[in-house]
């Protein structure tokens, strides 16, 4: 149906292949990181091709979707309704990202407050669990024999460089909303640069861990939280270079750039979920073994 045929407000979506090609990937992912991990269909551990051909096809299909979508929106299928209800979609997706960051911190916050309880004296020392516990936490938290990172170098850094690029980041959204495309092309640009660099120094952090992800619980803890963070960081980048790019490309006007404001929010979601890790997963853990 042409658009000047549509009679209401809201956009009735065509056919499309994507969500049952994005299942598929995304089940081809899943195996391929078990067979990578532990082998399987009797390929061995650390198999990888089954792997990268299923993050092939997520990054396709991610690739084809999202276009058709940028293609509604120069067809005029946005509306300010269907705008609302994208809206409220992003609103919502944050919010599941922000109960997946809760179950790490959750998991970080079990072990160190109840350390003691899972090694403690009214436990049966004959009892195989409480050895597993012991080896693991060691009777205290951060556990015996860690070295944790020192806070105010790389991690300092880290956290400088990612709250400067949430103030770019705002500076290029409101330099955009007063139509001055050259402001909003440089600012972004500044904040994709802090971007790459904060990956650049937690990959460097990492090569100086004193501790790994499979030799202690905290270290597994300590991985899983900031290597997911390090994981949405890696994809902010990409979604706001996607929108330099359109933005560029004159893709984005003053008043429509509904992606380039969902990138923003993503933006500044991943800035205040790593002041969460910075306070409690750095700081305290540094400041309670008495440095």
């Amino acid at each position: 149906m042409a658009h000047d045929e549509v009679k209401h407000d809201y956009h009735l979506v065509n056919p499309s292949p994507w969500p049952l090609l994005g299942s598929m990937s995304l089940v081809v992912l899943a195996l391929g990181a078990v067979t990578f991990m532990k082998g399987l269909f009797g390929m061995p551990q650390g198999t990888w091709w089954l792997m990268a051909l299923g993050f092939a096809c997520v990054a396709y299909v991610m690739f084809g979707w999202w276009r058709e979508v940028i293609k509604e929106s120069r067809g005029g299928d946005h509306t300010p309704v269907v705008q609302i209800g994208l809206k409220y979609g992003m609103i919502l997706f944050i919010a599941s990202e922000i109960m997946f960051f809760v179950a790490w911190f959750w998991s970080f916050f079990e072990f160190a407050i109840f350390h003691s309880a899972r090694v403690g004296a009214s436990f049966d020392a004959t009892n195989p669990l409480y050895a597993d516990a012991l080896q693991a936490v060691g009777g205290q938290w951060p556990p015996a024999g860690v070295e944790v990172f020192d806070p105010f170098h790389l991690p300092l850094m880290n956290t400088l460089v990612l709250l400067l690029s949430g103030t770019t980041v705002t500076a290029a959204h409101h330099a955009l909303q007063h139509n001055n495309r050259k402001s909003a092309i440089f600012m972004l640009a500044i904040t994709i640069v802090l971007g790459i660099s904060f990956t650049g120094l937690q990959v460097l952090e990492y090569t100086h861990a004193g501790f790994s992800f499979d030799g202690t619980i905290y270290g597994s803890a300590f991985f899983m939280a900031t290597g997911f963070h390090g994981a949405h960081v890696v994809i902010g980048t990409i979604f706001l270079t996607v929108c330099l790019i359109r933005l560029m490309t004159g893709g984005m006007t003053a008043k429509k750039h509904l992606g380039f404001e969902f990138a923003a929010w993503y933006w500044h979601f991943v800035d205040v979920v790593w002041l969460f890790l910075f306070a409690f997963v750095y700081v305290i853990p540094y400041l309670v073994l008495g440095h």
